[in-house]
């Protein structure tokens, strides 16, 4: 268990809190571990019925750690295993997954929120995909989600010019259910979260399962989007455009 991950069972929510305050929650290797193990002991675990995720320090997540990015150049192509297993499994998670946004939530802080079945934003939330601007693709199925969510020119212009959005601008185009103060956020995110934990369990189990038909189409374009994802990372101009953002 990474010590940047914090793992908390409450009435049956397994909530798990991304805490690398210093590093604005940006993901390390370890904590792509730590947060795989936490869902995948969940998904098993007949307390749990619901899991949230959440950050501290008043961000969610800013993304990929980029020094583990500028260190791809030297490792293998394929994708991290422990980042798999999280890709593999949320686009037919078995239990609802609810997220509290606060704050940044840039590359996978966003993507991973598409496969969320609730989210709820503070009006501080700013939210950015800027995979193009570091000369890479999208990633977690944003290029098929994001346009099925918001129709395909507000998704070319979220994802091509790779602009900060707020709250307000997320939950006009469906990624959002509710923006709230940020002193409120957390609180209300847990309280729905331990609903749906009442919730008969084989019911809910099936109805996320209807709801996510067309699953194998979201894993497929993960797979083709890893795949550029991978190729674009080792590459002169993305590594050179990775050197400048750690020098900044």
């Amino acid at each position: 268990m990474s010590e940047n991950v914090r793992v908390e069972h409450i009435d049956g929510v397994c909530r798990i809190t991304l805490d690398r305050v210093a590093k604005k929650n940006a993901l390390t290797r370890d904590m792509y571990k730590a947060i795989a193990d936490a869902l995948e002991a969940a998904a098993t675990d007949e307390a749990v019925g619901c899991v949230l995720l959440t950050g501290s320090g008043g961000v969610f997540s800013a993304g990929n750690d980029i020094g583990d990015f500028q260190k791809a150049k030297d490792g293998p192509r394929e994708q991290h295993p422990d980042s798999a297993r999280i890709y593999g499994s949320l686009p037919t998670y078995p239990k609802p997954v609810v997220a509290a946004v606060d704050g940044l939530a840039i590359g996978i802080g966003t993507t991973i929120l598409l496969h969320c079945d609730l989210v709820y934003a503070s009006t501080a939330a700013r939210f950015r995909m800027p995979f193009v601007d570091l000369g890479l693709v999208p990633e977690l199925g944003a290029s098929l989600l994001v346009p099925a969510m918001a129709g395909r020119h507000k998704a070319a212009e979220l994802i091509l010019l790779g602009d900060f959005f707020d709250a307000a601008t997320a939950e006009q185009i469906g990624l959002v259910n509710k923006v709230l103060p940020p002193e409120e956020l957390g609180a209300h995110a847990l309280a729905v979260a331990k609903r749906l934990a009442a919730k008969p369990r084989t019911a809910l189990r099936l109805t996320k399962q209807l709801l996510r038909r067309g699953a194998e189409a979201v894993h497929e374009q993960i797979r083709e989007e890893m795949v550029l994802f991978r190729q674009q990372l080792v590459s002169p101009e993305t590594q050179a455009i990775m050197a400048g953002v750690l020098k900044r």
